[in-house]
Parts: C-alpha cells; sequence; structure tokens
C-alpha cells in the first residue's frame, strides 16, 4: 500500500515540509495530489461526489495513514529527525495500544498552513462542526483537555469510514452498549401479511420511499425543500403485525432493520440518553438502515409539566430526541400500542401515521387459512370460518394458537389437526389478557 500514488504523496509533502522547515537543501517540490480515480484505496460516493479541496482530501490521507499504512508517518519522521530528537512543532500524539505516530490538528497545520494566517483559518474550518467531515460524522478533532488548543487534539477518523475506504463496505455494527440494537429479519413474505387494506396502502408508499428516496432529493432537487429521512408512526394493538411489517419492509428494499432495545438507550443519568442515542444513530446512518423503536412510548413519551429539576431535564430529552430523529437520513420507525401515549411534537413531524387495527372477521379467516403448515390437514369439524367469525384474535394470537395446535398433534404422533386442540388453544389465549369464551 505504500507504493500508492496517494500515499507517495502524502510521503512527499511531508518530506518536502521537513527539508523546507530545516533549511535543508531539497528544489524539488511535492507533486499535486492525485485525483480520486487514481487512489487504490475505495472512495465512498458521498466523499467521491463532493469534490474536496486538496487541503480537505490531504486531511484524509493523514486521518487514515495510521489505519491503512500505521508505520509510515513514523519512518519519514524518524529519518527526517533523527538528528534533531523531538519536535513539537510537527504535533502528533501515541495512543494507549498503537505506539505509533498518530497525527493531530497541528500535524495539518504544520504541513499545509505553516505561517501562513489565511491557510490556517482555513485548516480550523476544516474541523468546524458545521463542515462536511462533521457533519457526516467522517473524521473530527478528539476534544483536547481543558486550557490546551483545539488543534491539539488528534484526528479521529470514524471506524466505518476507515472499512469503507479500505473494504469497499462497512462491517455491520455489533450489537453492544454503544450499539443497542439487533437486526431483525423474516423468512415470511408480503403474502404471509395481512392488514387491513388502508394500512397496507402506507406500507406501499413506506417502500416507495425506501426505494426512491434518494432519487428524489437528489436527482429531482427536492433536498432544499425536504428535510432527509422519513419517520413513520406504527400504532395499534399488540400483535398485528407492526414489527413483521418493518422486517419485511428491510427485506424487500435491501435494508437492514435495527430493532432498538430502550432498556439500553433510557438512562436514569442526566445526558446519557441523549448521548446513546447520537451514538446509535451515528453508526446507523452511514448506510441509511432502517430503525425500528419498538415500544417507543418509553423514549418518545409525552412532555410532563414542569414541576421539578428530573421533569425540566425529561422535557429537555425529549426535544432532543426529537432534533436527532429529524436528521437521521433513513427510515425511522416508532412503534406504539397507542398513539396518544406519543409526544404530539413528534406527531406532527410523522410523514406517515400507520395504524394496524385488529383484524376483521375477513381477515382473521385469511390469517387461520394460512397458518397452518402444508405438512398436516385440518380434520372436517374444524370450522375455520365460524372460528374466525367467532374469536377476536390477533394475528400473533393466532399463529400462538397454531403452534399449540400442532404440538398437541406431533406429541399425538399424528398428522391431523382436531377442533379441540384448536379450542383448547384460544381459551389459553383468552386466558392471558383476562378474557373469557362466550
Amino acid at each position: 500500500m505504500s507504493t500508492t500514488k496517494e500515499f507517495n504523496y502524502l510521503k512527499a509533502l511531508i518530506e518536502h515540509r521537513l527539508d523546507t522547515y530545516f533549511e535543508v537543501d531539497n528544489s524539488g517540490q511535492p507533486s499535486e495530489i492525485p485525483d480520486f480515480k487514481d487512489w487504490q484505496l475505495h472512495i465512498p460516493k458521498n466523499i467521491k461526489t463532493q469534490k474536496l479541496t486538496t487541503l480537505e482530501r490531504t486531511v484524509l490521507l493523514l486521518a487514515l495513514c495510521p489505519h491503512i499504512q500505521s508505520n509510515l508517518l513514523d519512518s519519514i519522521i524518524q529519518n527526517k529527525l533523527q538528528s534533531t530528537g523531538d519536535f513539537p512543532q510537527l504535533g502528533g500524539v501515541r495512543g494507549k495500544n498503537f505506539r505509533g505516530f498518530l497525527p493531530t490538528g497541528e500535524t495539518v497545520l504544520f504541513l499545509t498552513a505553516g505561517d501562513d494566517f489565511e491557510k490556517t483559518k482555513e485548516v480550523h474550518q476544516i474541523f468546524d462542526a458545521d463542515h462536511f467531515f462533521a457533519q457526516n460524522h467522517i473524521l473530527w478533532l478528539e476534544e483536547a483537555p481543558d486550557g490546551e488548543p483545539k488543534m491539539s487534539g488528534r484526528i479521529i477518523l470514524s471506524q466505518e469510514y476507515v472499512e469503507l475506504f479500505l473494504m469497499g463496505k462497512a462491517s455491520k455494527p455489533v450489537f453492544s452498549m454503544k450499539f443497542p440494537a439487533q437486526i431483525i429479519e423474516t423468512e415470511m413474505t408480503w403474502n404471509d401479511l395481512v392488514l387491513h387494506e388502508n394500512t397496507l396502502s402506507q406500507i406501499q408508499e413506506l417502500q416507495t420511499w425506501v426505494t426512491h428516496g434518494n432519487t428524489l432529493l437528489h436527482d429531482w432537487g427536492m433536498y432544499k425543500k425536504l428535510k432527509p429521512g422519513y419517520r413513520a408512526l406504527f400504532h395499534g394493538p399488540p400483535g398485528t403485525g407492526k414489527t413483521l411489517t418493518a422486517s419485511l419492509l428491510g427485506k424487500y428494499t435491501g435494508r437492514d432493520v435495527y430493532k432498538i432495545d430502550l432498556s439500553m438507550v433510557v438512562s436514569k443519568f442526566i445526558g446519557e440518553t441523549e448521548k446513546n442515542l447520537a451514538n446509535l444513530l451515528a453508526k446507523a446512518e452511514k448506510t441509511e438502515n432502517i430503525l425500528f423503536f419498538d415500544e417507543a412510548d418509553a423514549l418518545f413519551g409525552k412532555r410532563t409539566n414542569v414541576r421539578d429539576a428530573h421533569d425540566k431535564y425529561a422535557n429537555q430529552e425529549v426535544s432532543y430526541l426529537l432534533q436527532r430523529i429529524e436528521s437521521y437520513k433513513g427510515l425511522v420507525i416508532l412503534a406504539s400500542n397507542l398513539k396518544s401515549n406519543i409526544d404530539d411534537a413528534f406527531v406532527r413531524r410523522f410523514q406517515s401515521i400507520i395504524h394496524f387495527p385488529l383484524p376483521k372477521a375477513s381477515e382473521r379467516l385469511l390469517l387461520w387459512q394460512k397458518a397452518f403448515p402444508s405438512k398436516v390437514r385440518l380434520h372436517q369439524d374444524v370450522d375455520l370460518p365460524n372460528i374466525a367469525q367467532r374469536y377476536d384474535l390477533s394475528g400473533a394470537e393466532i399463529m400462538n394458537i397454531v403452534q399449540y395446535a400442532c404440538l398437541c398433534t406431533l406429541n399425538e404422533g399424528k398428522k391431523t389437526i382436531y377442533n379441540e386442540s384448536v379450542i383448547e388453544g384460544i381459551q389459553r389465549e383468552y386466558q392471558k389478557g383476562g378474557r373469557v369464551i362466550r
């Protein structure tokens, strides 16, 4: 990798700058930085289309160097400074585990600005919060200790972008305290999903946005008028297909669906919930995956009247969540049993509010007919139309009943399901919810 054009440029730049500083006879000038098309590294699409300046591309190379060519910076610096010892003007720090040279903001200043005040300002602007690098969570400066210059912080390059530059794709985030979310998948298809026709129509609109949203925003130029991303609220009783729908949306649009573990996001400590959510979203939005917040009331519930400091910070927390979710570039789905539990400020900002009602008798019949495995047969005493008409059940409850009836049949060594097993399963589901069969 050390022979690639991009790192040869960086090597020449560092050597030339050090020779110039120490007034070593060096009449040569470093060549111009190669175009992205000549880089051996993979260039992420959003960076390739940004038309970065020479300075911005140089900062990228410096940030990448310890991750891609870990010994390059040390070999150049040690060769040039072997007779001078320490050289603080070059900046740089050593890591805890990695003992090589890690560039800082001071390193960029020395290599690209020198004593030029205007160029110094340009370097500072690259590390501003409103710069393309920061807004896309590509690279930033580590916060310096109190009282020390900002540019003494080391350059941090997002691990996701290290992988994108090196491998051409980022690995999927692993479930952890820093990323409390897991991928949910399903073997089912759209044909297995039974929903009210109005609900299904709205779901199809979501699928259209995930498929064509980038075309609308960028190719059609609507990014100036529309906020990035899409926010949808799924509300309705448990077991009506909210989670399955989210899984199918991911399956048929080629997106991973991450179900957020709210128990690991919400914290009793002030500021921790915001920090946890910020970390999660920063990791997820690299590939614009679908985020699914089940039982979202815990995180996006109504704000309260301020009675004490706890209420004040709780309300600030909700306000922060509102802002952060609005800036997420992918699809965010919040699921709740009751729409009324979600804060009105969130509700106003949803592009879609989709109700998942309990299935009607005709829909329940479809669910019953689709639920039983093909390798068993129903005894003639199993009257599915009558069962569907008589018992008010959700899709999840029907699947629980079918599972129970199938296990009863397997236990008896048979392949025929009898009405008695189905009714017993229905009774069990009714008892769970404190209901009585009439």
